[in-house]
């Protein structure tokens, strides 16, 4: 049964389209016999037409029927068949320079691409595809092949031309582009609380948050800066790997992440990170809690700060630290979220 409080909370992040709470609640309208999800873009009915539920199960049973708009009973975020396809594309032939009759030859709307992409990955299609070529150059730069060699195979017959953009997606000039520069690549991730960013090498996991975080920009250029890297799209096998952990995460049946994680931060950040992890699936502890984990009773706020910083969302379970009087605290990706995650492994812990 839920609360009056938690209802005008729901009720806040329906009227604010807050993303969030995707599959935290789903609302039934009286007035309209449908429910919805919290981020529906429909009309919003009044307060005391809502009825709430925490599954879609619940509202089926409860007689209303899906939206047709928000499509409550598909995958939150899904991407669209259009996106998949184009995505496909690319990866079969990521050297290609697209023109408006290769849209055409596969009965794509070029202005219809360029919409879905920039909702999905906030750059439109053809700087994804400019993006992945890039890549390619980069990768031929830091193997010894000259300049030119690296234009001409990504379709540039301008040497500004592909001067100016790789500078602008890698950084650095191509001729002034640096062998140990690394490359990280990045991946948008369904998962049922909603999209989550991640971003690795070859070897490990650099990142992993929700895209609605707020000021991920600002994580991921502190990301690059530090590691010296280009962030460009793409997937590595420790992406793969994460994305494998999180939907058995998500069903219940993994409760420890295996993925290598490659993690930045101070000595005392680390230990604050290592001693997060240490935390059983389905417990919590407080900030105190921790800093005597870390037998540093005086660290209490810096604890706080360091979980803070994590940038490894639930592989580094940070919403298992609540306050001492038994409140949720701060959480980086929502407190919806987190008192989610919480009630999910304690269900699970079993």
């Amino acid at each position: 049964m839920l609360t009056v409080e938690t209802k005008h909370e729901f009720y806040q992040a329906l009227i604010n389209k807050k993303t969030e709470y995707e599959n935290i609640f789903f609302v039934g309208v009286k007035t309209t016999g449908v429910f919805c999800r919290p981020t529906c873009t429909a009309r919003k009915p009044k307060f005391e037409n809502c009825e709430f539920y925490h599954t879609a199960q619940e509202a089926l049973l409860a007689s209303y029927r899906p939206c047709l708009r928000c499509r409550p009973l598909s995958h939150p975020n899904q991407v669209s068949d259009l996106v998949r396809t184009l995505v496909e594309a690319i990866e079969k032939n990521p050297e290609k320079r697209w023109k408006t009759r290769d849209f055409e030859a596969l009965s794509v709307d070029a202005s219809t691409a360029r919409r879905q992409f920039k909702k999905r990955f906030d750059m439109t299609f053809v700087e994804y595809a400019r993006a992945r070529r890039m890549s390619i150059a980069m990768k031929k730069i830091r193997s010894g092949d000259a300049v030119i060699e690296a234009q001409l195979t990504t379709g540039y017959e301008s040497s500004s031309g592909f001067r100016d953009a790789f500078s602008k997606i890698m950084g650095s000039a191509p001729t002034h582009f640096k062998k140990h520069l690394n490359i990280l690549k990045s991946t948008w991730l369904d998962t049922i609380l909603g999209p989550m960013l991640a971003i690795a090498d070859d070897e490990s996991l650099y990142l992993l948050e929700f895209v609605d975080r707020r000021g991920l920009e600002r994580e991921i250029e502190r990301l690059r800066i530090r590691t010296r890297s280009a962030i460009i799209p793409g997937c590595t096998d420790p992406i793969l790997s994460i994305e494998k952990e999180l939907n058995s995460y998500f069903e219940g049946t993994l409760k420890e992440f295996k993925t290598p994680l490659h993690l930045l931060g101070s000595p005392f950040q680390k230990c604050v990170w290592d001693a997060l992890i240490r935390i059983p699936y389905g417990e919590t502890r407080s900030y105190l809690d921790q800093a005597r984990t870390i037998e540093n009773l005086t660290a209490y706020r810096a604890i706080a700060n360091a979980n803070g910083a994590n940038q490894i969302a639930i592989a580094i379970p940070c919403h298992r630290v609540i306050n001492s009087d038994g409140g949720l605290g701060g959480y980086g990706g929502g407190i919806a979220r987190k008192k989610w995650l919480i009630e999910h492994e304690r269900k699970n812990s079993s």
